[in-house]
């Protein structure tokens, strides 16, 4: 209907908009090196405050659902647990983090996305695709998600809450609070659902915090403090067996950093700490049947540096992190991991520049490791650019991995770490109408590690699940992406932006036919994303939405959302999902079967 709308309204569109702006240039912000978005001579997303307000999305895995070239595996509905994967790489692979604060957790990936940073509070995520194991260490294997947040220097208190299918309901408090040179924002949420079928209901709860101010000119203090609590009802989570799974996890992360900039010199020191309980049942109500409780705890310190002189950008920098678990089946283990980075960066010939360093770690169970890499780029004009790259990453086993057993899953505490060796080429081009970018990678992978077990004929297969290292495995790819500022404007409805985006990966892994592969094997092989976003009288704004997902040795689906945002007055609002539109039967992880169509309906009114 709001197409044939949009049609009908063409034939009285005046003309294109030509009004003018300035595009505010977009730094990436990295733990050391800031470059201008536009000289990244690697594939970089970024997606602004716009873009996730206009998703329609409840929590950060849902937006990067809509993300060109990240895979996203959710298991039920608002991002109650999600696995993200960059390139045909598995969650484990992929290092998520806030503010450069690393989130991974030695127990598993499963938990990374148990983020308590409200959507409000974001400013803007920078998803790298490919190897960021030299820029932020070991677990940025195939990629990294960096989620930046704001502290606005306005007062304001916005409340939102919601509604929909499946008996959701929720809500959340979002307030910025500056005090002068203090800045500060806090915010409460709490999102549930009795579930879309057999014990999937589900309660998250967040608590979020984040302060700094300025001691001077050159000295800042940040600090951060995050709470989530999710319970939720696990059938279909990591096995069809038993269908009356339960979990329950209470994450808590604490971080305090100090900025010193001067002239050419740029130092950021930080430390942080991240505590998860994990309660797993294999029955829910049969706590004494099977249940596992994992407690671990990261503490972290770093400092990096920036150094600028007339031979170019130098970056060094240092962590120690340790990373502790007390498990009732993984047992009580310990383990410390040390790093020191150097690289640096110059321009030369005018338009071209290069970058290049190595990220060294220690490991106290598998000793020195090495990730060097390099970026050459050569600015083409203002608006385009050609790049290329290379990078070495590696990856040691998570406590799961090498210890986990229960009735559906055998341990393999002989795990090797997994290494690739990634080369990558691209093109990008930016105006104020146009970006688009294409891309080919290529990605050597050796003893990457994935769970088999024997294939049955029996519906609910009763063999074993064991994890082991692939011998090798070849990753090539070509990611394409175009989005268009089209602003095409009648009196009554406007065509704002259209996008765009195709992705193909082929991987070469051998296989017996007889053996089931949990991950590895089901790994994004084709993806295509479109979206629209129209304006109505220019109080509505409607974002449509569409994805066609196939994956490695599993059948292809569709999928159509769309999200309709309505500006009641100055200071409140209202808007309406729909998710799965197209009523889609289809499975992103584990054996959970996705609901259809649903819809949600929320209000916000912004108090100050």
């Amino acid at each position: 209907m709001v197409l044939v709308a949009f049609v009908g309204s063409a034939q009285v569109f005046a003309q294109v908009d030509s009004s003018k702006f300035v595009l505010k240039e977009v730094v990436v912000k990295e733990n050391r090196m800031q470059i201008p978005f536009l000289k990244v001579s690697q594939n970089i997303t970024l997606i602004t405050k716009a873009n996730i307000q206009a998703t329609p999305a409840r929590s950060v895995q849902e937006v990067l659902a809509f993300t060109p070239g990240i895979d996203v595996r959710q298991r039920g509905i608002s991002g109650v647990q999600a696995d993200i994967g960059i390139r045909g790489g598995s969650f484990e692979q992929t290092l998520i983090l806030v503010n450069g604060i690393k989130l991974s957790d030695p127990q598993t990936g499963h938990h990374m996305m148990n983020i308590p940073v409200p959507l409000q509070a974001i400013e803007r995520i920078d998803v790298l695709k490919g190897p960021g194991s030299r820029i932020f260490g070991q677990n940025a294997y195939a990629g990294a998600i960096n989620i930046i947040t704001a502290l606005p220097e306005k007062k304001s208190i916005v409340v939102q809450g919601f509604g929909g299918d499946f008996g959701m309901l929720g809500g959340n408090v979002y307030a910025a609070l500056p005090i002068r040179k203090y800045k500060q924002v806090v915010s409460a949420s709490h999102d549930a659902s009795k579930g879309y079928w057999h014990n999937s209901d589900f309660k998250v709860s967040n608590m979020y915090y984040e302060s700094g101010f300025n001691l001077n000119k050159k000295n800042q203090i940040r600090t951060m403090v995050g709470y989530s609590l999710r319970d939720f009802g696990a059938n279909g989570f990591y096995s069809n067996r038993f269908p009356d799974q339960w979990e329950a996890t209470k994450i808590l992360l604490a971080s305090v950093s100090h900025t010193y900039t001067n002239k050419n010199l740029y130092i950021q020191t930080r430390g942080y700490w991240r505590k998860n309980d994990d309660e797993f049942r294999l029955k829910r109500n049969e706590p004494a049947f099977y249940t596992n409780i994992h407690k671990t705890e990261v503490l972290a310190a770093e400092i990096n540096a920036t150094y600028t002189s007339k031979f170019g950008k130098t970056g060094f920098g240092t962590e120690n992190r340790k990373e502790l678990i007390s498990s009732n089946n993984l047992g009580d283990r310990d383990r410390m991991l040390s790093g020191v980075v150097l690289e640096h960066r110059v321009e030369f010939l005018k338009n071209a520049d290069l970058r290049a360093g190595v990220y060294s770690n220690y490991y106290s169970e598998y000793g020195w490791k090495h990730f060097p890499g390099a970026e050459l780029g050569y600015q083409l004009s203002t608006q385009s650019r050609v790049y290329a790259n290379f990078g070495k990453s590696y990856r040691i086993p998570t406590y799961t991995e090498l210890y986990y057993q229960d009735p559906s899953n055998t341990s393999n505490p002989k795990l090797k770490p997994e290494e690739s060796l990634s080369y990558e080429a691209g093109y990008k081009f930016n105006s104020k109408k146009i970006s688009a970018e294409v891309v080919v990678f290529n990605r050597n992978s050796s003893n990457m590690i994935d769970y088999f077990r024997p294939a049955s004929d029996s519906a609910i297969n009763p063999n074993k699940w064991s994890p082991s290292n692939i011998g090798s495995v070849t990753f090539l790819g070509i990611e394409t992406a175009i989005n268009y500022a089209v602003n095409l404007v009648s009196n009554k409805v406007s065509l704002q932006n259209i996008g765009l985006s195709y992705n193909y990966i082929d991987a070469s892994v051998d296989k017996e036919a007889s053996i089931e592969s949990r991950y590895a094997l089901s790994a994004l092989k084709q993806q295509l994303i479109g979206r629209i976003q129209l304006n109505f009288f220019k109080v509505a704004d409607l974002n449509i939405n569409m994805r066609y997902i196939e994956r490695i040795s599993l059948s292809p689906y569709f999928l159509l959302d769309s999200k309709l945002n309505l500006k009641l007055a100055h200071n409140a609002g209202c808007y309406m999902e729909v998710s799965n539109i197209s009523s889609t039967n289809y499975i992103e992880a584990g054996y959970l079967q996705m609901p259809g169509r649903w819809f949600k309906v929320g209000l916000q009114l912004t108090i100050l």
